[in-house]
């Protein structure tokens, strides 16, 4: 979604965004309502006087960052592939999900973060996308203080995850 918004905002000032959007089978109205809540979220920084800060587009830790931050906000939407490789576990829920088949993740991972929980004959997870169990622990320590799981898969695999950042000189 991301390359989507960058590719409709990189458009030159002769190209038809309208036009580029039907031949790419986009919603105009989509894009130029997701340019609006940056705008405003923009000013309500300035406005506030909170710094903006932003990782430059080419550097290395650009999709990391964007990443991180969405955890921030969606840490409660977080699941882990389950040990058949078919299906994943929401982290605090204990529910059995699936991919939606309109799901694009580049490649599988082992964790998840979800915007969507949707219930049909199957629960499914839509608008997902991959993230490192790490800054689970480092963004939301709260939330995710193991004393606080039940026994198994989930709670096994983020204390491995903390004993490799205590090795690695991580919290």
């Amino acid at each position: 979604m991301l390359n989507v918004y960058h590719a409709f905002k990189g458009l030159g000032p002769d190209e038809n965004p309208q036009e580029w959007c039907w031949q790419n089978f986009l919603s105009y109205r989509s894009l130029a309502q997701a340019d609006d809540v940056r705008q405003q979220l923009k000013r309500l920084m300035e406005r506030e006087e909170v710094q903006l800060v932003s990782t430059d587009f080419e550097d290395p830790r650009y999709y990391d960052n964007i990443r991180r931050a969405l955890v921030s906000g969606f840490f409660q939407q977080v699941a882990k592939r389950d040990s058949s490789g078919k299906a994943y576990t929401t982290v605090k829920d204990d529910q059995t999900v699936v991919l939606h088949p309109s799901t694009v993740l580049k490649h599988d991972s082992d964790w998840v973060l979800y915007n969507e929980f949707v219930l049909t004959s199957r629960n499914y997870i839509r608008t997902v996308t991959a993230i490192k169990p790490e800054w689970l622990l480092e963004i939301s320590p709260v939330y995710f203080d193991l004393s606080t799981f039940k026994k198994g898969d989930i709670k096994n695999a983020l204390q491995r995850t903390q004993e490799r950042m205590r090795r690695l000189g991580g919290r």
